[in-house]
């Protein structure tokens, strides 16, 4: 066996330089590969193949954890093979122990509580992006793609084709992968040479070993690696991949209602479509998807969203995952895919109306890759369906269609190009969405007709990545008729109605907005000592809400924050961090939103437990968004104090805890306690609970607004609450593993909450969080048996619906699904989506979790076959 020596010297791993001090560029590692006959190995994890024993091995292998730098507990070894089509990869973990090995089933990519082997190739050797692969002692898959030079900034949405197996022996275990050279991208030369790196994770331990660890005070990866020689005579594939898929489904309403003439109580729907993949020249992949179906697809949490503002969920539709970190950039959200395929939201009424829950996407195409000058390409396309909402009327016995979404079609583009050693970035991001919407369709005051949004963004890095100037300057322009845009201007992004905003412009005849978006960060993100500035701003015009994603505009902001970390073991401590963060945000009249100021603390102890605070205080400020659309309202000054203790993520039992306490200077108070637990009954089992109880009284809950308010708000009565709130949510994960290509998941979300609001009463002024309490000061307020209040002053009576709730919501999914040949996949989904609501304000209670399972709601069964074609 040979051990690969770097060029020019012996084997040493790069240790960590002392803090401030930029280090040396160690001689780096080279590993080769050697050329074997197709057909030499079969791929079953033993290692017992001839062509083994003539491999290159290499052994150099150093702790990154617990102890930086120290040669590993047991030792490993690792080879590398390929022939015309693949890559293979032997590697034999020694143990002195082999039945300490942790080597739990489990579905792909869900690894963190089993020991696993990962090796990643930056195959284009530009020091910035690699392909990782792995796999854990009991065989199961993990892969992602690094599209930055950073060991943690991963892309799980990478899911290439390849195959691995594992086998535990007396020695240990050993694992063998292989990887065709079609599910890479690479140049086209006739010698390659390409970064490499490996690490070894043993959960029971906590120790991380690597070939070339990346110093813990340090920022990188693919920079850090050695080189992989050896390799030629390949060339890149021109693949062409097709996923068809079938699938069929139904929808059972549990209390269908016999009058209802849309719901038969079954539902039944099928489809079809297809993913294609191909390869266009060595560098660029273009996925297509043609009536893409995303049945198995994870529900979303549920909330009760008291705020002004949208609520966002995160993209868990596969076509989107892959690949999404290039077309988000660097830059604000100008993409937020889940746009395409959202909600309409055209309006409607009938007695009895079927209204589709998602817009229907028709085909997409995503274009991705990268150059061998460094630059990186990504484009996305996508067309979706005008929607209607079938309605019928009992009184005349008629059904009609009524339109509810236009045809649309979105787009974003993305380049970004790499230059010197120090791989900085400069970038641009473009979207646009444009509607079918004529001059007198009805949904063209319901929709923008045309949106744009992008900019240039850039990463500045020097000293090896240790400091880092970043920022962006952007754009958003929408167009449309005046009716949608006025829409715009009054929705909470804007609030351009404000009567006391007399720095803004609102015209109800605009037919277009366009406003801009800048930032710009200076930090230090290597070394003992970190910190960062940062200045910013949102225009009150900026809205890339379209294709993109923002909560609010009209901001000015600036931050500063400077941390202390000790990488290295030290007394009690494995590591630990402590920091101080401030920063606030004015609107640009000048008025402070809010300013933090928040000391932080990290600890993770030698044991690999972790506990990690911090403390905020907010002074008082305004808030322009508190009486929706009315004049800014001050917010008490308030304060919250968080901590979460937890052990090593990689136990056997996992569990953390955490508590968030907060209160403020009217009286308002909230406690959020939340857990997790991960546990594993036997070695095919994995079970997980995230419980969260929220007990919050909050002192000012928006209500209603009503005319005849005091020249002090501008004539209209602005009425706040106190609010009593209550929510128990528990996510429950099951996880039953076969083999590590069958699997069953299960996910349950029982939901309960509750709001009593009480205390009520008018703002007293623009400025002010004083309220004038109803029944009190000359005025009665009394509240009917249905829970309505009625406030009398002088000649005004307000009529304001009971506010109270208690919601009840069930969401689940069973997915049975089985690789049944490689790339080609069946799934068996069982959904349930169940949901009550009560005008009753009763506090909820742990109880009300089950009686989620009796509310009423809809049952989704469904089967899906994809059967994966390739050719190369």
């Amino acid at each position: 066996m040979l051990a690969a020596a770097p060029v020019g010297a012996g084997a040493q791993s790069p240790g960590a330089p002392p803090p401030g001090v930029p280090p040396a560029s160690p001689p780096r590692k080279v590993v080769s590969a050697t050329r074997i006959a197709a057909g030499a190995i079969r791929l079953d994890g033993r290692l017992d193949d001839a062509v083994w024993r003539d491999a290159h091995w290499i052994t150099d292998f150093t702790q990154k954890m617990p102890h930086e730098g120290a040669p590993p507990s047991d030792s490993m070894r690792i080879a590398i093979l390929y022939d015309g089509d693949a890559l293979y990869v032997g590697a034999r973990m020694y143990r002195r122990d082999p039945s300490k090995i942790q080597a739990p089933l489990s579905r792909r990519d869900n690894t963190s509580q089993a020991e696993h082997l990962w090796v990643s190739f930056d195959t284009y050797h530009d020091r910035r992006t690699a392909y990782s692969f792995g796999v854990t002692a009991s065989g199961v898959r993990m892969d992602w793609y690094h599209p930055q030079d950073n060991e943690y900034n991963l892309d799980p949405g990478f899911d290439p084709v390849w195959e691995a197996k594992a086998v535990v022996d007396s020695l240990g275990w050993t694992a063998e992968m292989r990887i065709p050279f079609s599910q890479l991208r690479f140049n086209d030369v006739p010698v390659q040479v390409w970064g490499f790196n490996a690490d070894h994770w043993n959960p029971a331990t906590s120790e991380d070993v690597f070939w070339v660890p990346v110093p813990t005070n340090r920022t990188g990866w693919s920079s850090w690696m050695g080189e992989l020689v050896g390799i030629e005579g390949i060339k890149p594939s021109r693949r062409l991949e097709v996923l068809p898929y079938s699938a069929g489904d139904a929808t059972l309403t549990g209390r269908p209602q016999p009058a209802d003439p849309f719901d038969d109580g079954k539902n039944l729907g099928a489809r079809a479509g297809a993913d294609v993949k191909m390869g266009l020249g060595p560098n660029l992949t273009l996925d297509g998807a043609v009536n893409p179906d995303f049945g198995q697809v994870e529900a979303d949490p549920a909330v009760v969203n008291l705020s002004a503002f949208e609520v966002f969920f995160d993209e868990k539709r596969p076509f989107f995952t892959e690949g999404a970190q290039l077309l988000r950039g660097n830059g604000p959200s100008y993409f937020y895919s889940r746009r395409i395929g959202g909600p309409p939201r055209g309006p409607v009424s009938g007695d009895f109306v079927d209204y589709p829950r998602n817009s229907t996407i028709l085909g997409a195409a995503k274009l991705t890759g990268r150059l061998a000058s460094g630059m990186s390409l990504g484009a996305l396309a996508a067309v979706t369906a005008r929607e209607t909402a079938r309605t019928y009327d009992t009184t005349t016995a008629t059904f009609a269609r009524v339109p509810v979404a236009p045809p649309a079609g979105y787009g974003v583009a993305r380049v970004q190009q790499e230059f010197g050693a120090s791989r900085s970035v400069v970038g641009a991001t473009f979207t646009a969405v444009h509607r079918d919407l004529g001059s007198t369709d009805p949904l063209a005051a319901w929709y923008n007709r045309d949106a744009f949004a992008g900019g240039a963004d850039w990463v500045l890095r020097w000293n090896r990545g240790a400091y880092e100037l970043r920022g962006w300057l952007g754009f958003s322009n929408i167009r449309g008729d005046s009716a949608a845009i006025n829409k715009v201007q009054q929705s909470a992004v804007h609030f351009f109605q404000r009567p006391d905003a007399r720095y803004l412009t609102y015209d109800p005849t605009r037919t277009s907005l366009t406003g801009s978006v800048a930032n710009m960060q200076f930090s230090k993100t290597s070394g003992s000592w970190l910190y960062s500035l940062e200045y910013g701003w949102e225009s009150p015009n900026y809205d890339p809400n379209d294709a993109g994603r923002l909560g609010n505009a009209d901001g000015r902001f600036g931050f500063a924050q400077l941390n202390y970390r000790q990488t290295r073991p030290r007394g009690r401590f494995q590591n630990y961090s402590v920091g101080m963060f401030t920063g606030g945000e004015w609107d640009f009249g000048g008025d402070r939103q809010y300013i933090v100021v928040e000391p932080t603390a990290n600890l993770t102890f030698r044991n690999f437990w972790s506990l990690n605070g911090y403390v905020d205080y907010f002074p008082r400020s305004y808030d322009h968004s508190a009486t929706r659309g009315g004049p800014e309202a001050a917010t008490p000054q308030n304060w919250d104090v968080v901590w979460r203790l937890g052990n090593s993520f990689g136990a056997k039992t996992a569990w953390s805890f955490r508590v968030f306490y907060g209160g403020d200077e009217l009286g308002g108070q909230t406690y959020r306690l939340s857990g997790g637990l991960s546990i594993r009954p036997g070695a095919r089992w994995q079970l997980s609970l995230t419980p969260n109880y929220l007990r919050a009284i909050s002192s000012r809950q928006y209500v209603d607004s009503f005319p005849g308010g005091s020249a002090a708000t501008y004539g209209t009565r602005y009425v706040f609450a106190f609010i009593d709130q209550s929510t128990f949510i528990t996510q429950l994960r099951l996880n039953y593993t076969l083999r590590p290509d069958l699997t069953l998941d299960v996910y349950a979300e029982p939901f309960a909450a509750s709001g009593r609001y009480y205390g009520l009463g008018e703002l007293v002024a623009r400025k002010s969080f004083d309220l004038r309490l109803y029944g009190t000061a000359g005025t009665t307020l009394t509240r009917d048996g249905a829970g309505n209040y009625t406030a009398v002053d002088g000649t005004d009576t307000l009529r304001i619906a009971n506010p109270d709730f208690n919601v009840l919501s069930f969401r689940s999914n069973v997915v049975l699904r089985w690789e049944w040949r490689p790339g080609s996949t069946m799934y068996l989904v069982w959904s349930q989506n169940r949901f009550d609501f009560a005008a009753r304000g009763v506090l909820v209670r742990p109880g009300d979790l089950w009686d989620s399972l009796r509310a009423p709601g809809q049952n989704f069964v469904a089967i899906k076959i994809s059967y994966w074609l390739s050719v190369d």
